[in-house]
């Protein structure tokens, strides 16, 4: 089979390889589509530390069940799957009690087993049993259901900040991830949703999901702005879904009293550090949820979501 094999920084080639075996409690997945993720990005510039050339990456995949294991139960050939890449231990005591995206021991497709940037892929029994595999809805494409996979993150950050009916929201960072969130808040209730970027062409693109206002951060008076939008209140909810220590910044200085700040996007390794005005945590008596992963009801949702087109997964496609 062809697949896409990483060798070192910025040398992936696509290359001749091996059909991998289907395993005896796993399956054999045909692979029709695969999304490409800023990880992957980030894995081609500088490596992953999870990842030993050579290796296939690529973790939001959706295929058709080509062979299945003679010991597996519940899947037949010819089954349209979405496969999430998290999977979890179910031992530990945040799997105990349902908190999956804080499972201590998670393992994911594409680190600990290869990925979907190939014809063919093994899903192996760990992801059936504890993973994040699920069948596709009728009338859903296979590109459609690659994409599931980022909204199930950040579904489970909205819920863990309650975002809800009539919330005034700011999101800073209007890249795939910040119009999910963008869609995600309309769906629970948000009256208000502002979309912030550095970039105007980002921000031109992010028009197609219909925030009430697109402004853009390297405007000096941005902040006046958010602040006149609420009233001089502040945001009920501010996400941060960009690797940007001023972002992080801002958001606190966005957020209303009481308000809720989600810091949704990871800061490079060596520049993790940021200095926050702790007075403005403590004295606005702000709640900061750092958010990342997701749980396996997320994914299902995600995917009823996108097929219901409250989700427009198709807008996302290029």
């Amino acid at each position: 089979m062809r697949a896409l094999v990483y060798h070192a920084i910025q040398d992936f080639r696509i290359e001749e390889i091996e059909k991998p075996a289907c395993p005896p409690e796993g399956l054999l997945l045909k692979v029709k589509a695969c999304g490409l993720c800023g990880g992957d990005v980030r894995t081609y510039f500088g490596g992953h530390k999870s990842v030993t050339p050579p290796w296939i990456i690529g973790h939001e995949i959706a295929g058709i069940v080509e062979e299945v294991g003679d010991q597996t139960k519940g899947f037949h050939k010819g089954d349209r799957l979405a496969v999430a890449p998290v999977v979890y231990c179910g031992k530990c005591p945040f799997c105990l009690q349902g908190k999956y995206y804080l499972c201590q021991n998670v393992k994911e497709i594409a680190q600990h087993w290869p990925g979907g940037f190939a014809e063919f892929m093994a899903i192996p029994e760990e992801a059936l049993k504890l993973g994040n595999v699920n069948v596709i809805p009728e009338g859903l494409s296979f590109e459609e259901a690659a994409i599931s996979e980022p909204p199930s993150s950040c579904l489970n950050a909205q819920d863990r900040a309650q975002v809800g009916m009539g919330d005034s929201v700011v999101i800073i960072g209007a890249g795939p991830v910040g119009c999910f969130h963008c869609e995600i808040a309309r769906i629970r209730g948000a009256l208000k949703i502002v979309m912030v970027d550095l970039l105007n062409e980002r921000l031109k693109l992010a028009e197609r999901f219909s925030p009430d206002l697109l402004l853009e951060s390297s405007d000096s008076g941005y902040l006046k702005k958010i602040n006149d939008e609420t009233q001089g209140l502040g945001a009920d909810v501010v996400i941060v879904a960009c690797s940007s220590t001023k972002a992080q910044q801002d958001a606190l200085e966005i957020a209303r009293n009481g308000g809720r700040v989600i810091f949704f996007g990871g800061l490079p390794p060596g520049k993790s550090s940021s200095s926050l005005d702790a007075n403005l945590l403590h004295y606005k008596n702000l709640q900061i949820f750092g958010a990342y992963s997701f749980s396996p009801q997320h994914h299902r949702l995600s995917l009823k979501l996108i097929s219901k087109r409250k989700i427009d997964a198709k807008k996302y496609i290029t």
